[in-house]
């Protein structure tokens, strides 16, 4: 794929000695190009855009004709360049289809890099503010970087709030960071479409904001119109993929971005049980990367507790899979939290396997055992635990592991009992209860650290 040029990758691919050498070259008229390199011209025209030297770009183009709309194309031994020529569809040049080669004009770096005043001085001298270069326009870089100032003057010369690149993005597709919501808003100013969709992924710039955790933006995009329930071509809504991409441990106090963007799409009216291509829904994903508060939030929102994706995977069984390698997420609490709201168990024989996926959570393993009524415990549960992990957790295991061939003691009987007769509205019934608040914590399975 065609990158365009950024700042970084030309200072590791381009000598500095190589500029001065043709500069310094008086042997040649400048517009002559025996050697295939760029004139004097073209390569001052680079260096003062690259290096944001305003004062040296209007020297150049006060005393020089100077053609603006040029592509350059860099890559690790030489610096080629090649004046574009004027076609139906405006001024165009030479593309390399080499990685390690980069296409872009004085426009887009200028725009990329933020010079605002370089970008101004080439605008008022005839640069094509939807000219691309390497398949984007100057617009898509400013957007992507996050340069407000340009973006304002590009829209203010012309540029198209809604040209696509060479992948098929807009302008909103691409601010993709907190710092990219002024280009946003004045883009959207400009008449963006907020509900158009890319080429490739169909996915609209809420998806976009969705996925990178922007609930500005959202806003900013709702308030527009944009379409809610709009599925990618995975059937992905904007609620799922902030459930997909909600990755942070969050503590008590935080609020995390993909959790207050869910609030805002579920208050905007998102269907919360809509599902992808893979009949994974929101709480699925919540569920699989144990967001704690974002489960919760769904299930207040109806989200059924009990949707079976492809591969036959229930919201619990999601984080069960997940609770070894998300230990610190604290999985054990929204295992109680799907038990508490009515999720269906898992099916008693297949325990022994949940027992050793989850051999290092012991909070979960206790959750899960105490919310069935009796699950006989055979020696194979001890020969599941590796030796490590029985010595790291044994007072629980030992526990557990005395159960072999017993019952149950009646005060977990009654609670079982219980617990069926409040089915899924546990939660919130349990609580109401006029019993001591230990008690209701037993109900709800809070882990004590042993099983009796």
């Amino acid at each position: 794929m065609l990158r365009t040029l950024r700042f970084e990758s030309l200072c590791s691919t381009v000598q500095l000695n190589g500029w001065q050498a043709l500069l310094e070259d008086t042997g040649r008229q400048p517009g002559q190009d025996q050697r295939g390199k760029a004139d004097v011209r073209s390569l001052r025209l680079y260096r003062a855009v690259i290096t944001g030297d305003s004062r040296a770009l209007r020297t150049l183009l006060k005393r020089n004709y100077i053609e603006v709309d040029v592509f350059y194309n860099v890559n690790r031994e030489e610096l080629q360049w090649q004046t574009n020529t004027a076609t139906s569809f405006g001024p165009s040049g030479l593309w390399s289809l080499e990685y390690k080669r980069e296409l872009t004009s004085p426009l887009c770096i200028a725009a990329a890099q933020g010079f605002t005043e370089c970008l101004q001085y080439l605008l008022e001298h005839g640069a094509h503010p939807n000219l691309s270069a390497g398949g984007k326009a100057a617009l898509h870089e400013a957007c992507a970087n996050g340069n407000t100032d340009c973006v304002e003057l590009l829209l203010d010369h012309g540029a198209n709030p809604n040209q696509l690149t060479e992948d098929g993005l807009t302008p909103l597709h691409l601010c993709t960071t907190p710092q990219s919501l002024r280009c946003a808003k004045a883009v959207v100013r400009h008449g963006a479409k907020v509900h158009l969709p890319s080429e490739e992924e169909e996915e609209t710039p809420l998806h976009v904001a969705a996925r990178h955790g922007l609930p500005h933006h959202a806003q900013l995009y709702l308030r527009y119109g944009a379409h809610i329930n709009h599925t990618s071509s995975s059937g992905e809504t904007p609620l799922g993929l902030a459930c997909s991409e909600a990755q942070d441990k969050l503590e008590e106090d935080q609020d995390e971005p993909h959790l207050q963007l869910c609030h805002l799409l579920l208050a905007y009216g998102a269907n919360v049980n809509l599902s992808d291509s893979e009949r994974r829904t929101p709480l699925h994903k919540a569920a699989r990367n144990v967001q704690v508060k974002l489960v919760q939030l769904l299930l207040d929102h109806g989200a059924d507790i009990n949707a079976i994706d492809y591969n036959g995977c229930s919201p619990l069984s999601c984080v069960l899979q997940t609770s070894n390698i998300r230990q610190e997420w604290q999985p054990h609490i929204v295992v109680q939290t799907l038990l508490n709201h009515g999720s269906i168990k898992v099916w008693p024989q297949a325990l022994l396997k949940v027992l050793t996926a989850c051999a290092s959570s012991p909070k979960t393993v206790e959750i899960l055992f105490n919310s069935y009524n009796l699950v006989p415990v055979t020696s194979k549960w001890a020969e599941a635990i590796p030796e490590d992990l029985f010595q790291l957790h044994r007072p629980f295991y030992e526990s557990l592991f005395a159960l072999e061939y017993k019952p149950r003691c009646l005060q977990h009987l009654c609670r079982s009992a219980l617990r069926k007769h409040f089915g899924k509205h546990c939660h919130s019934l349990i609580p109401r209860l006029p019993i001591p608040r230990s008690l209701q914590d037993y109900l709800l399975l809070q882990p004590e650290g042993f099983i009796i």
